[in-house]
Formats: structure tokens, sequence, C-alpha cells
């Protein structure tokens, strides 16, 4: 009866219904299998049309059937170009996918969504040593601490049991022969020392060895300590933890050179000044950053404290929940427990739930970092101003800071269309061997195996204490591998997942780790644990571009904007080539080999032995020597080689945004968006065994070709730019010192779609072209039709 009255229509129109969605259903299960091929990018799941709806929050009325919009002819409307691309925002497509994005992306229209503004109290309100998720009520503890009021202490120690051979047991980077703060695993100066919080990082409390040969690398000698060189007070050599650093920087005093400023949230030789730690999006101003983790104010959860509990003013509520209505219980007065409340919110699709994990999958990854660079995209100078890193694996940071942020973001599991599972496994594998704690021992020592653990985990926790997995088997859950080859060590669970990854390994040609990194290798894992499954799934995963530092002079100076005939160098590559020269990786399996033979034939700098390659030529540059301006080198050329390092490398990145031609070489493997952008209309495939052919290839294109391809780099540049991050960041800096650095100034003037716009533009066409979404739509209980746009095969 309660069905019969909400949908307002008689017992015979009910049957009819019902009848409809029965027959629907046996057509769906049908054409799609119980467990259907999941090709969301490929030309199998061309969608001839779509239909713009308007979009509410809960079912449909007869009225709604007859007022839909006609339907756009996709095909016929949005034809494909001679290179076969549709294009859709100034970007060359794949065709099914410009076109459906050309006639439907742009229609999306705005839904009503019931957003949950948390209400739950936590035990003992986390001790103070926690952060209270209020929509479950379940604290997420700081470093060091534990329990379900975060009351307990753990003890992580910095060393290794010791053994007489060594006596502070064997290395790990968090070995100290002074004061281990045993909540952080982290070496200190300790008690009865002029500066007891300076920190003695691995090699400063040990001896050193000098080399043996000249040119050799100094040796440290993990068994025996350097006390005097740390603890002293001699006069004119004081040990490092009394060294005062204005008679060090007068050169006064002479110090241990091994001892520097690792550890985030300090700065200095002598780690003398304080600067701003690094957050996850610094906290959303809604709490305080302490060594990475974010230690929120009241009424505010969330790893970077940007989620409001009914305790926080809705004046302070961020962009993606405002303007809202909220919607209170009229017995919320009777009751003194406080209550989740809903607060009524606009929003377009796709929707994204961001998983709120316990800490260990990343705050606490990030607040135990031994080296400040690790993991992420930036770091702060001592004016607080942001240092932008060259860490390549700082995208998944970037990626995620973005999506916590953004106005795609919901907190209702429910209305979800995606779930985004936050593992920071690039901090996992930098910090693999921090501390004991991380327990590598168990993994014989492969960071790979050690990683996989940690995915399996986050798995483990979001089954058991989450509805929304089972609703899909996962199939709509997202989770980033950043590493070097991807989710080739994905656990098996996970696997119908959609991956984010740098590296498009489809293992059709390398069925087999290919990193020359014995700890990354991750053929020794156990099929038990990662199953058979490859490293990259073009028909349901995407390879996003690593991250890039903001550069303001490439930028300022338009590199990416050099016409043709200002670009004199035909080919051009400079990296690591080998052992055949000096300083080259030594391991013939680095970069499958592939740059080897490049260099083989096209070595424009002498080897060991004095050779170049066999058709080295004044206008091909393939160079091991480190370039003096590298972004302008990119830039005087026509074309520049994309070839594997171990795994993915950023020469793709290097090439797109310096406006070059990229050359890619490397047999089965996708690159950022090649399964979703037509490659053709801007870039040039070798097959491996086509090398000796390179450069005839290359000259075989005529200046209209070149310029096509050239002009089509220009239009996609920022698609490989991180610029939503860049301006958070930018906005952050604004707000709390009311400053824009050289690099704001130059992102606020970009326009075009970045790195998060593109991927919300594939999860967008994904969502209303995947076969088993529309089963599920039709098969929903209140049989609510897609919000903005469906597609008929």
């Amino acid at each position: 009866m309660i069905f019969n009255q909400k949908w307002k229509c008689s017992w015979s129109m009910t049957a009819s219904i019902a009848s409809g969605v029965a027959l629907i259903s046996i057509v769906h299960l049908f054409l799609f299998p119980v467990v259907p091929s999941f090709d969301y990018f490929s030309v199998r799941q061309v969608q001839n049309s779509c239909v713009p709806v308007n979009g509410s929050d809960g079912g449909r009325s007869g009225r709604d059937w007859e007022n839909l919009r006609p339907i756009i002819a996709l095909e016929s409307r949005f034809p494909v170009d001679s290179h076969g691309a549709v294009v859709y925002r100034n970007t060359p497509w794949k065709a099914e996918i410009g076109q459906w994005l050309a006639g439907c992306d742009s229609i999306t229209k705005e839904v009503n969504i019931t957003e949950i503004i948390g209400g739950r109290s936590c035990q003992n309100d986390c001790s103070g040593q926690g952060v209270c998720n209020h929509e479950f009520g379940k604290c997420r503890c700081f470093h060091g601490f534990s329990g379900e009021d975060c009351s307990g202490r753990l003890h992580l120690e910095c060393n290794h049991p010791k053994t007489p051979e060594l006596p502070y047991g064997r290395w790990v980077v968090s070995i100290c022969p002074a004061y281990c703060d045993t909540t952080r695993a982290m070496c200190f100066c300790g008690e009865g020392t002029k500066y007891p919080n300076r920190p003695v990082a691995e090699a400063c409390g040990f001896q050193i060895n000098l080399p043996s040969e000249p040119g050799s690398p100094k040796l440290s000698d993990w068994s025996k300590h350097d006390l005097d060189n740390i603890f002293t007070t001699n006069g004119s050599k004081p040990g490092w933890c009394n060294v005062d650093p204005k008679e060090a920087y007068a050169s006064k005093v002479k110090f241990k050179e091994e001892c520097d400023c690792k550890y985030d949230c300090l700065l200095g030789q002598f780690c003398e000044v304080p600067v701003q730690c690094v957050c996850i999006n610094q906290c959303s101003g809604h709490g305080h950053c302490r060594g990475g983790f974010c230690q929120c104010e009241n009424g505010w959860y969330g790893a970077d404290c940007s989620i409001p509990s009914v305790a926080s003013s809705v004046s302070e509520w961020p962009k993606w929940l405002r303007p809202a209505q909220l919607d209170v219980p009229d017995n919320a007065h009777l009751t003194n427990k406080t209550v989740n409340l809903n607060a009524v919110v606009k929003k377009k699709r796709p929707l994204i739930y961001v998983y709120d994990l316990p800490p260990e999958f990343n705050s606490l990854l990030l607040e135990g970092r031994h080296f400040k660079f690790e993991c992420v995209n930036r770091i702060y100078d001592e004016r607080n101003a942001t240092y932008w890193t060259d860490q390549l694996y700082g995208a998944q940071m970037a990626l995620y800071e973005s999506l916590l942020a953004s106005p795609y973001r919901t907190l209702n599991g429910e209305e979800a269309d995606f779930f985004f599972v936050p593992v920071l496994d690039s901090c996992i594998i930098t910090r693999a061997d921090d501390a004991p704690h991380l327990a590598m021992q168990e993994h014989k020592g492969l960071r790979s195996s050690l990683t996989l653990e940690y995915y399996r985990k986050a798995y483990d926790h979001i089954v058991e204490h989450h509805s929304y997995w089972n609703r899909s088997s996962g199939r709509d859950h997202i989770w980033f591998f950043s590493w070097d080859e991807g989710a080739c060590y994905a656990p098996k669970e996970i696997w119908n997942s959609m991956m984010l990854v740098h590296w498009g390994n489809t293992n059709s040609k390398h069925n087999h780790s290919t990193t020359a990194y014995w700890a990354d290798n991750w053929d020794k894992i156990p099929s038990d644990k990662r199953g058979t499954h490859p490293c990259f799934d073009p028909d349901k995963d995407l390879v996003l571009p690593a991250w890039k530092r903001p550069d303001t002079s490439a930028l300022s100076t338009k590199l990416w904007d050099r016409p043709l005939d200002k670009r004199k160098t035909l080919f051009y590559f400079n990296g690591n080539l080998g052992p055949a020269y000096p300083n080259g990786r030594p391991e013939a399996s680095y970069s499958m080999g592939i740059r080897q033979k490049l260099a083989e034939e096209f070595g424009s700098s002498p080897t060991k032995n004095g050779t170049l390659g066999k058709q080295h030529a004044q206008d091909v540059i393939v160079t091991p020597d480190r370039s003096q301006n590298y972004h302008e080198d990119l830039a005087s050329s026509v074309f520049c080689g994309v070839l594997p390092g171990d795994g993915w490398s950023g020469r793709m990145e290097d090439s797109i945004l310096q406006g070059c031609i990229p050359v890619v070489i490397q047999d089965g493997i996708f690159l950022p968006y090649e399964n979703v952008l037509n490659y053709e209309s801007f870039a040039v495939r070798i097959r491996e065994d086509e090398i000796p052919n390179l450069i005839k290839i290359l000259r075989g294109f005529n200046d209209t070709e070149k310029a096509f391809k050239l002009a089509n780099v220009q239009k996609i540049w920022q698609r490989f730019l991180y610029r939503d991050n860049v301006l958070l960041e930018a906005e952050r800096q604004k707000t709390a010192f009311s400053r824009a650095e050289d690099w704001a100034v130059e992102f606020l003037q970009l326009v075009e779609d970045d790195v998060f716009t593109t991927f919300v533009q594939v999860l967008h066409y994904k969502l209303h072209n995947d076969p088993w979404r529309r089963q599920l739509s039709y098969l929903k209980k209140d049989f609510r039709l897609p919000q903005e746009c469906l597609g008929t095969n």
C-alpha cells in the first residue's frame, strides 16, 4: 500500500510497470551476462544517442516520461575527422567518447542530493589523541596512539633487535644511537643536549668510512656509533646536538657534514627554523597540521578536516556543501543524543564518495616520513611559502586533495556513482624501510608485497564497515596505484575496480615485472594474493599523467606554444641510456632494453668506448648527458622520445608540456589517456622492432602532418597539468598570508581542462555508458531514471 501511495498510481498501472521492468530485466540479463564485460572505453560500447532529463532526488511520475527531450543523434551530429577523432573542448577524443561528451556532458543537470552531516560522538573524545569521525562515531588516532578512544600508546622502536655483530640492529632508515621518539620511530638528540629536539637522522650518528677508491661514495658503518660527533661539547668542533647555528653559519665551528635536516616541519642546516608541515589540503583551514596528520578543530573531521559535523557553523561549510537546506527532525529537541542530520545540496553527477579510511592508509604515512620530500608534491620554506617538488609520485596527493575539495564529492554513499579509496602507495613504497614497525621482514624485502598488503587491508576495512562494495562487487570503486609498474601488484580481491595508474602495461608483450629494482619486483608475489590479472585493463582503468612541478619560466615564455619553424631538432631524448655510458644504469633489464637499443642506433654522445650511434645525425639528439636547459631543448624539437624507465617515466608529460610531438616506443603499454584520447591526432607510435627505422619514419612526415600534430599537442597540454590542485594551494596561500606567488599568477591565467577535469569527464562517460550501470538503474526498486543523459545500444 505504501508503494502504491508513493507512486500515486493504480494497481493496474503498478502491474504494468512491474511487468515492463521484469521484461527489461530479462532482456538485460540476456544481453549482459552475470559477470559482464566492462569494456567501458571500447568501440563495442558506442552510444548512438543520449536523452537529457531534468534530474531530481526521488521517484518519477508518468509526466516525467512524457517530457523527455528529443534524442540527440550523436554519430550524425558529431562526425569523426580524418584521424578518427571527435573534438570536445579543444581535445581529440576517441570517436565514441568524444561524441557522447560533445552531446551529453555539457547538458548535465543539477540534482538534489541529501548530504549526511555527522552528529555521532566518539568514546572519550578520542582522549585528545585523535580525530572523531562524527558520521560513524569512530576515532582516527594520531601516530603512536591506538584503541577505541586512542588512549593506548604504541611503542614504535627506531632500531631492530641488536645482535653482537650489530649492536644497533640491522640497518633501517630510523636507526638511532641517540633518543628514539617511540610514538613516531624518529631519532632526536634528546635531553642533556643543547638542542634536544634536533633530529639525528640516519647516517648522522654513525661512523663514516672514507671511500677506498677516488670518486667512490662514503659508506656508513651501521655497527659503530659516532657519539663524539653528535654529543661532544668541544669548543671548536661541537657535536651535532650542541652546534649553535649562528656560530656554524659564521664558520666559527665545524660540524659533521652527514648530519642534515631531513624531517618535515623543520628547515635550516640545523633544523632551527620551524615551518609549516605538509598535510592533506593543509587541513582545509579547520585544523592544525602536526607532522602530516590533521588535528581538526571542534566540529570538523576527515583526513583534511573538510567534513563539518552538526557542531560546525554552516557559514564555514566548504563550497561543495553550499548552499544547503538543513533537514532537522521534529523530535531532535526531545533527545540529548546528537544524531546525524541531512542537508540537501544541488550537485552535478558524477558523484564521488571518498572513504574516510583509518589513518594508517594515508595520514600516518605522511606524519611518519623520515625524508620530507617523500611522496608529497610540496613542502614549505622559511616564509611558509610553497616549494613545489619534483616528486613524480606527487600526482597521487594532488588528485586526492582535488577530490576532497571537489563539487563532485558527496558524503552520501547511497547516492554516489563512484567510490574513491585513498591508499597512498607512493608513501608506502618510499617509506618501506623507514622503521621496524612497517614489518618489511614479513615480505622478504619486497616493497611490492608490503604495498599489496596495505591495499588488501583497506579492502577488508571497507567490506567490514561499509555496504557499498557488495552492491557492485567493487566495480564502482577507484584505486590509485602510482608506483613504477602501476597496479601489477593489486590484490586479486579488488581487480574488478577501476585502477588509476601511470603505467598502462597490458602484459601482452612484457608479461612479467620489468623493474630493475628487485624490491619492487612483483613476480614472486604468490598468486593466492595477487591473482593472475595483468597490470592494466584498458576497458576499465585509466592512465593519469605524473606530477610535474609548476614551472613559472616555461609557462611565462610559452615554450609549449613554440611554432614548427622554431623547432630545429628533429628528434630529442635525454636520459639514462644504460651500462654503455658513464654512470649508466648497469641492469640489462632497465627500460626493458628499449633505451639501450635507441642509443645503439642514434646515440649522439660517446659511449665508454668513445663510439656514437650507428645512425647518429646532426638533428637527432639521444644523450645521457644532463641538459642544462632541458625544457628549452624539448621546446626546440619537433619529436621527443617517450620511453620507459623502471616502468613508467615522466617523458610523455615532458614532451606534451613543452609542445613537442611525443614518439612512444613501448609495445603493449598505454600512456596517459591513451584509451580515451585519439593518439593518432597528436602522437606517433613506433614498435620496438622499428627502432632502427625511427628517423626514416619521422622524416617521412611532411610539414602539414607535423603542424597538425603539433597544433593538437598545443591544444591538450593543460590536460597534463594538475592545475586544480595548484590553485587550491594558491587559494590557501592567499587566505593565510595574502600573497600570490609567481606560479599562482601564471596558473590563474590557464583556462583549459586539466587532469582533474579530464578525470571527471571520463567518469561521466563511464557512468552512462557502462552496461552494468544501465542494468542496475532499470532494476532499482524506485525505477529512477539516470539523472542526465541516457544511451541506448
